[in-house]
């Protein structure tokens, strides 16, 4: 649940209330043989306060859920919420993740608003096959997102060009990878992408089909996507979900073919690199990602070429921001712990993460200019229940005015 804010200062004002649940109530997969009997349940209620650059304020309140395990380490997190936005109007929301072993979660999303927006999406993933040697990964979704914008190709896109429009899309993407050895891995992955345009819900814009035609941008009257890729892994992390020491490298191609179902035929290259070095047994990780993306073919969809802005790659400006046929990014942040304090009867590691990204797109690697980048500074705030779960709060600073991010996961 991307606005879930249960990790903000408020909670210092705000009463939960701890009970033992037999597990007769609570069968699996929502608990297993790793939680007592009975099994710790946390309850919160707590206001939610999200903005973000394309979505706007959004207010409202929620009820959190926590399971802990024997080890007492959060297991089980569900959250029901309704909120209110002007654009999207009441919007009423069940999340859930499930972390039954290291080797297994899932999750899903259901959400609705009375305006437009929809999201329903589940996650699994499993890595107890061939000796745990062989990880599966399962996306489906569907999704309308009212708040997307388009504001040209290019890095020199200006705001005066700012359209939107709805984001209307289902699809499904299975990941299938096997351990080559210990720290290198080889994926194969299979996606189908449908998506339509449709009309958004913020009035104040342009409907992007007033502006652009589907000559001038591909993809604005809806494309499919049907594209198998190949990744080789390298990682020396300690945690997949929470890292604190090591590095992570991966070298992807994708291709996407009209015979196989796609609009068009193109194809993508990603190389990403991470790197996580602690100081002070773990107080002090500094943390760093470089990433190159290119797409090449010709009238690729505009959701389907390079695009930096959001959340997790420019955090000062909102998704899908700007767009062209490759991208270059550079993250960097310092992942503070500022103390370990219990919240709720919970464990928290609160953090202070302040960083920099620095992103710029481009036709092609060697067409790239110092004038092309984006440089955000800005500052990030953490809470961490080990082992599973971060919220965080991400305020970034760019040209367009700052923007704040509200979510579950670290960025990177």
């Amino acid at each position: 649940m991307k606005s879930l804010c249960f990790l903000l200062l408020l909670m210092g004002t705000i009463t939960s209330c701890t009970t033992m649940v037999p597990r007769k109530y609570v069968p699996p997969p929502i608990t297993n043989d790793t939680f007592n009997d009975p099994a710790k349940l946390v309850t919160i209620p707590l206001p939610v306060i999200a903005s973000s650059p394309n979505e706007g304020i959004t207010l409202g309140a929620l009820t959190a859920f926590l399971l802990h395990n024997a080890k007492d380490e959060v297991s089980t997190l569900s959250a029901a919420q309704v909120n209110y936005n002007k654009n999207f109007g009441t919007t009423f929301t069940l999340y859930g993740a499930f972390f039954p072993s290291p080797q297994t979660n899932w999750e899903f999303n259901l959400s609705k608003s009375t305006n437009v927006n929809q999201d329903y999406e589940f996650k699994f993933r499993n890595k107890t096959l061939l000796d745990e040697k062989l990880e599966l990964y399962v996306f489906p979704y569907i999704l309308t997102d009212g708040s997307a914008r388009f504001f040209g190709f290019q890095s020199d896109s200006h705001t005066e060009d700012e359209t939107n429009y709805a984001d209307e899309e289902f699809g499904l993407t299975v990941t299938v990878g096997y351990d080559i050895t210990k720290h290198l891995q080889i994926q194969f992955g299979e996606r189908i992408r449908k998506v339509n345009i449709g009309r958004g819900a913020i009035d104040s814009l342009p409907f992007i089909r007033d502006r652009y035609s589907e000559q001038q941008v591909p993809g604005t009257s809806g494309f499919t996507a049907h594209a198998q890729k190949l990744a080789l892994i390298y990682s020396t992390l300690d945690s997949r979900d929470m890292p604190t020491q090591g590095m992570y490298a991966k070298i992807s191609f994708e291709n996407s073919l009209k015979a196989l179902g796609s609009s068009c035929d193109y194809r993508h290259y990603e190389v990403e690199v991470k790197g996580y070095l602690p100081l002070a047994e773990a107080r002090y990780i500094t943390v760093g990602r470089l990433m190159y993306n290119q797409t090449l073919g010709g009238r690729v969809p505009f959701l389907e070429r390079s695009i930096l802005g959001g959340e997790n790659t420019l955090r000062g400006y909102g998704r899908n921001r700007f767009i062209d046929s490759s991208f270059f990014l550079l993250n960097l942040e310092e992942r503070i712990r500022l103390f370990r304090w219990s919240v709720f009867n919970v464990n928290t590691d609160w953090e202070l993460a302040p960083f920099i990204d620095l992103g710029a797109v481009m036709e092609s690697l060697d067409t790239i200019a110092t004038r092309n980048f984006e440089f955000n500074p800005g500052i990030g705030f953490r809470a961490v229940v080990r082992p599973n779960i971060v919220g965080r709060v991400d305020i970034g600073f760019g040209n367009d005015g700052p923007a704040v991010f509200v979510g579950l996961g670290y960025p990177f």
